[in-house]
């Protein structure tokens, strides 16, 4: 099976923090693999803007160091490096200040779609904004990318919407979810509204529960006094984990176009229940072979930040009241693994005798490694002698269903910044989605405040504190393995 390649349009893309890290590691090589492909024109045009003293030929010789760190060597074919270089040019400027303003301008060019990537703290959002207008660099045709964390609390998040408001029309801001870029959960969709297999039976009548994880080997290392601000509710499900419920629960949208598939998550959203106290386990990871401690990593010994968090939310509308949805992430787990799991109801009545088991039919869908889904079905076990029940997977993994051609799958910055140039925000979220969801997650995070949680220890390596794993015990329900 060989990805069908629609060109976009030249364009000019502006990345403020062009030689941050993001940058780097993320945007230059995701956009050199789309000249690669054949996506991106050759008459794009990208821009560095930083405060970084280079010039061109400097920024040229960064980006390449960067290719060569982050892309394989046998994707990097000279004539493609050598025509990606040519694209590139930099301007040093000051967000805040007036250096470097009239030379963008300069290089701006009539005629092709222009865009600008704001990867730069949010504090940094405004101002930015602000001068991209007053200066006449972006029309009312521009399109701006702003990266999270939007805002820390429903005030702050409305305060970047006001400033960016200020300047640029709703349908001109594109809030960049990576997760939402992701091949499967965008294949979530195609699932549910695209095979009339699972639609009648995705509600409460059919469906048991929902696992959402998201775990990660890693710790927060040399960004622990950053993380320790925030921790994982604002980090991972104010926004990523969310977002997955949101595209499970939400009803099917009229088309897919981008207000309507939105008008449906925001629905979700709103019809989250407050949490309660028992429905929440945050959780530290303690020191071990792995490493030190959290506590030792963000070098606060008082700290009440959680780096693990599971719970179990309610979602009051008629197809799910009644379903709980369990999510969960950490940090120093056993296994970096994210999967959604649909777990079906078990059948009313089996024919078969207590003593063959209980089985229940599992569509999983893995967002990494290993991108791609299963379905569990119960089968007889081969052989003769009675009927003995087990389950296999339905699989299709990505790499084994796609092959050699698996490789040539853009990953979610690529998708989404191709997005921008189309035009397309059916994957950004809307102003009103991500205040919203601030709505909901504020008083979960001053419910724990005002009752002085402390957070579970929990071993590295595991599965989080065995809090988490009651969560679902005492509902006769158990989490699924995190597995690599």
């Amino acid at each position: 099976m060989v990805a069908r390649i629609i060109p976009v349009e030249p364009f000019d893309l502006v990345i403020f923090g062009g030689t941050g890290d993001l940058a780097r590691r993320k945007i230059l090589p995701g956009l050199f693999r789309r000249l690669a492909d054949g996506q991106m024109p050759w008459e794009a045009r990208l821009i560095g803007a930083a405060r970084s003293d280079v010039d061109d030929d400097g920024y040229r010789a960064m980006v390449l160091e960067s290719l060569e760190e982050f892309l394989p060597s046998s994707a990097l074919k000279p004539r493609i490096v050598e025509q990606f270089l040519s694209m590139l040019s930099f301007v040093q400027i000051d967000a805040t200040g007036d250096d470097g303003w009239p030379e963008l301008k300069e290089k701006m060019r009539d005629d092709v779609v222009h865009a600008f990537y704001f990867s730069v703290a949010p504090s940094l959002f405004g101002p930015i904004a602000e001068r991209l207008k007053e200066r006449g660099i972006a029309d009312g045709q521009a399109r701006i990318v702003v990266e999270k964390p939007f805002g820390h609390d429903l005030d702050s998040a409305r305060a970047l919407n006001e400033s960016l408001a200020a300047h640029f029309d709703e349908a001109q801001i594109y809030r960049i979810d990576h997760y939402l870029g992701k091949e499967t959960v965008q294949n979530l969709m195609a699932v549910r509204f695209g095979n009339m297999l699972f639609e009648p039976l995705w509600n409460s009548q059919y469906v048991d529960h929902i696992q959402i994880t998201v775990a990660e080997t890693v710790g927060v290392g040399g960004r622990g006094e950053y993380y320790d601000g925030i921790g994982a509710m604002r980090d991972m499900v104010q926004n990523h984990l969310l977002q997955l419920v949101c595209l499970i629960a939400m009803e099917p949208p009229s088309r897919y176009d981008h207000d309507a598939v939105r008008d449906e998550k925001l629905k979700v959203i709103r019809a989250l229940e407050p949490m309660e106290p028992d429905d929440i386990v945050r959780g530290q990871y303690s020191a071990g072979s792995g490493g030190p401690s959290y506590l030792e990593d963000v070098g606060d010994p008082r700290s009440r930040t959680e780096c693990f968090l599971a719970m179990r939310l309610s979602v009051s509308n008629w197809r799910w009241a009644g379903t709980p949805f369990y999510i969960r992430t950490g940090k120093r787990l056993k296994a970096r693994a994210s999967e959604i799991a649909i777990v079906f109801k078990d059948a009313p009545h089996s024919i078969f005798d207590v003593p063959r088991g209980r089985h229940s039919n599992i569509l999983s869908i893995r967002l990494q490694p290993n991108e791609g889904m299963q379905l569990g079905v119960t089968i007889k076990e081969p052989g003769p002698g009675g009927m003995r029940l087990i389950d296999v997977p339905l699989d299709m993994t990505f790499a084994e269903a796609l092959g050699e051609e698996h490789s040539a799958i853009p990953d979610a910055y690529e998708r989404l910044i191709m997005d921008v140039i189309r035009g397309n925000q059916t994957l950004f979220m809307r102003g009103d989605e991500v205040e919203a969801a601030w709505a909901w997650t504020d008083p979960v995070i001053a419910g724990w405040e005002a009752r002085g949680h402390i957070p579970s220890p929990y071993d590295q390596g595991s599965s989080g504190p065995d809090d988490a794993l009651m969560l679902l015990h005492r509902d006769g329900r158990r989490w699924r393995e995190i597995r690599p």
